[in-house]
């Protein structure tokens, strides 16, 4: 008699999203461009409409999800 083989369950590893949601118009067109150069990041907001752009100082170390969170929390913050 032979062992029942095992079903290998392979897990998909989740990956950071590269187009966020814009804050202000409300569609997913915010794009992030690093410039670890200058440790900055541009947000800008690919909605015709919307036009929304910001420039953000990031670290060396920082990902487009940690420019996104501070800009958005700048966003939220300046609103009355």
């Amino acid at each position: 008699m032979g062992r029942r083989r095992t079903k290998v369950v392979k897990i998909p590893k989740k990956k950071l999203p590269k187009i966020f949601t814009c804050p202000k118009c409300g569609e997913d067109s915010v794009r992030i461009m690093l410039e670890r150069e200058n440790s900055k990041a541009l947000v800008k907001c690919g909605n015709d409409k919307c036009n929304l752009q910001d420039e953000i100082a990031i670290s060396r170390a920082e990902e487009a999800i940690d420019a996104y969170c501070r800009f958005s929390d700048r966003f939220y913050s300046e609103r009355p």
